[in-house]
């Protein structure tokens, strides 16, 4: 289905909508609450019925109401990279992520959470992180529920949930549906579901937002590094006019491993997709003989390369190579290097600030 299809249907949509909230009276129609409410939501989204919206607001005397209104805005493209981090026993508590911010004397201006199918934006996670000057990233999984039945409209309720609390909360939010498609690991992903049941999953999603008004969204997409997964990454690519920021995972598992190898390959990748603002989404350094000077040069690649950020999955897995201690906390020179690297190679303010 074509983006202007779509724009189509939401205009329809809109129209079939504000007739119920109208009553036809003798001197014309008369516009409920409920009218005024819905004209406002669509009022922001910067598509076709958005422009619909506007004129029927300035036409039914629902400006007013707009006028006083702060706007939703996404995340703004940052001047230079941001650091983030994620800390095990996210979003229900802060804690970690303190310890974090002491012990590297960093703070952190990315905080991810991972969040299970049907459970609730985590609003009071993401007020803390935005009153320490982060962005709260959310990684929606969508376990437990196949892509197919997203895309026929299957979750549209908790969809709808979500994007209104997220429209409650006010300020920017990063949110990635089902990422690293490419690997083999989860079930939305390669050799588990198709790419095009995925593509159709993700724009479905994406569409339920912005039908809510949920314009403080910044769409990322986000794949796996293809050193560890395919590297055909077209056919899951949603297109332009769906995804905000793009993002790649990938990790340091061995003495060999480099920034080179772990993700250049699959940046160029990326880059003949779009030249959206690249995020490194989640990344450590194992515990190899080189883990300082590595951790050094990633900071200077993300730096050199002007990407929008980089976030440190901060736990400890102990669980082979691929599940290791990945944690600065248990690693004093490992620590120091991270601190000194994000004083030489990255420095940026709190967004908002």
């Amino acid at each position: 289905m074509t983006f202007a299809r779509v724009q189509y249907q939401r205009l329809r949509r809109l129209i079939d909508e504000f007739a119920k909230f109208a009553v036809v009276g003798g001197a014309g129609v008369l516009i409920t609450n409920g009218a005024c409410d819905l004209l406002r939501r669509v009022a922001r989204k910067g598509t076709l019925a958005a422009v619909a919206a506007t004129i029927l607001v300035t036409a039914t005397g629902c400006l007013t109401p707009l006028r006083s209104q702060p706007p939703l805005a996404p995340a703004a493209v940052p001047a230079s990279p941001l650091v983030g981090v994620y800390e095990p026993g996210s979003p229900g508590s802060w804690s970690n992520v303190a310890g974090f911010t002491t012990a590297t004397g960093v703070r952190p201006r990315v905080v991810v959470y991972y969040s299970a199918w049907k459970s609730s934006f985590a609003g009071s996670f993401a007020r803390t992180a935005w009153d320490h000057g982060a962005y709260v990233l959310v990684q929606l999984e969508p376990k437990d529920v196949t892509l197919a039945s997203i895309a026929a409209g299957d979750s549209d309720g908790y969809l709808r949930s979500f994007a209104g609390d997220v429209i409650a909360f006010g300020h920017p939010v990063i949110v990635s549906f089902g990422h690293e498609m490419n690997g083999t690991w989860y079930s939305w992903g390669q050799g588990h579901a198709s790419p095009a049941d995925f593509v159709a999953a993700w724009r479905h999603v994406v569409g339920v937002f912005q039908d809510e008004g949920a314009a403080n969204v910044t769409w990322l997409w986000t794949v796996s590094s293809i050193a560890g997964a395919s590297g055909s990454l077209s056919q899951w690519w949603p297109g332009t006019d769906w995804v905000t920021w793009a993002g790649v995972s990938g990790y340091y598992y061995r003495a060999s491993d480099s920034f080179g190898s772990v993700f250049g390959s699959t940046i160029a990748a990326v880059r003949t997709l779009t030249t959206a603002p690249l995020l490194i989404a989640e990344t450590a350094v194992g515990t190899i003989p080189d883990r300082e000077s590595e951790i050094d040069a990633l900071f200077a690649q993300v730096s050199r390369l002007r990407l929008a950020g980089v976030v440190w999955f901060d736990e400890a897995q102990h669980a082979g190579i691929y599940h290791q201690d990945w944690r600065l906390e248990h690693d004093r020179a490992a620590l120091a290097a991270f601190t000194a690297a994000v004083a030489a190679h990255l420095q940026a303010p709190p967004p908002g600030g």
